[in-house]
């Protein structure tokens, strides 16, 4: 937030009064210092309440124990070890779950947002599926495709694929009534317009939806391994909370987090370099 003061014609030297605006101390703080800041909080807080003996090791590990374990998965990854052929087949189903709703995504969203009948007939139950719990159909995409990487990205999709539709029918309306009043008065054709005014003019909303996409589908695709079983990181996160053991629970969830972590940025990326005349939706996500 920003404190707002007033400068008397004195002060500013100048006949009027003017209005400035002044950054308030959390507002110059670098973006990454703060960050810092907040992790070394929560970690601290985190070894002192395992510590204390208040809460049992079995619900939160020690902060060192956790460490130990993340560097042990750290090291078997990079050895190529059986975590790393788990870490693959979670990041298969992710890439192409993420794939197939993207292009689902697109085709509703074009279809809701352009035409009468997307809108009216379809949207509706569109809406209504996305409020029924999604997690819910796991047992369905089990028996339908059966125990292999196929049940896992089907709800890696099925999940990730609202916030798409959403963000691609908000885009081709985000063209303003001027412009595509200028498109109409040069006799443009339906997919000039389209092409050429909506499609450019909707890509922020359309790469937000995306964004959301990029990391539910992660989610997703371990859901489907925690629920139907499989050979990837969820897979090992079920056997280690059978065995208690809470570090490595929570060191997989860690690595499933980077991996989040690292499809948001790529999103990010591509968002920035296909949308580079709209700087102000991508340069609030970068640290400063």
């Amino acid at each position: 937030m920003t404190d707002q003061v007033y400068l008397s014609a004195e002060t500013a030297g100048i006949t009027d009064t003017v209005w400035v605006e002044t950054k308030s101390w959390s507002a110059r703080v670098p973006r990454w210092v703060s960050m810092t800041v907040l992790m070394a909080l929560f970690l601290l807080g985190w070894q002192t309440l395992s510590v204390s003996g208040l809460v049992s090791p079995l619900i939160l590990p020690t902060l060192s124990d956790t460490l130990a374990d993340l560097e042990f998965v750290g090291r078997s990854l990079v050895s190529g070890s059986y975590m790393l052929t788990a870490f693959w087949v979670t990041a298969s189903e992710v890439l192409v779950g993420f794939a197939i709703a993207v292009a689902v995504g697109v085709s509703l969203g074009v279809l809701v947002g352009e035409t009468t009948f997307g809108e009216r007939a379809v949207m509706p139950y569109i809406v209504a599926i996305d409020t029924m719990p999604k997690i819910a159909f796991a047992p369905l995409f089990v028996s339908w495709l059966g125990f292999g990487i196929g049940s896992k990205v089907a709800l890696a999709a099925f999940i990730s694929v609202f916030p798409i539709v959403v963000g691609t029918a908000a885009g081709l309306h985000a063209a303003s009534a001027n412009e595509r009043m200028l498109f109409q008065s040069i006799r443009a054709s339906r997919l000039q317009t389209l092409v050429m005014l909506k499609i450019p003019s909707g890509l922020p909303q359309f790469f937000t939806g995306l964004k959301i996409a990029s990391i539910s589908v992660v989610g997703g695709a371990v859901a489907g391994e925690l629920l139907g079983g499989g050979k990837g990181f969820g897979e090992l996160i079920r056997a280690a909370a059978a065995q208690l053991d809470t570090p490595r629970v929570f060191s997989l969830i860690i690595y499933l987090s980077l991996l989040g972590v690292l499809m948001f940025g790529l999103v990010s990326w591509m968002q920035y370099k296909f949308v580079f005349w709209d700087r102000s939706s991508t340069t609030r996500s970068t640290p400063q």
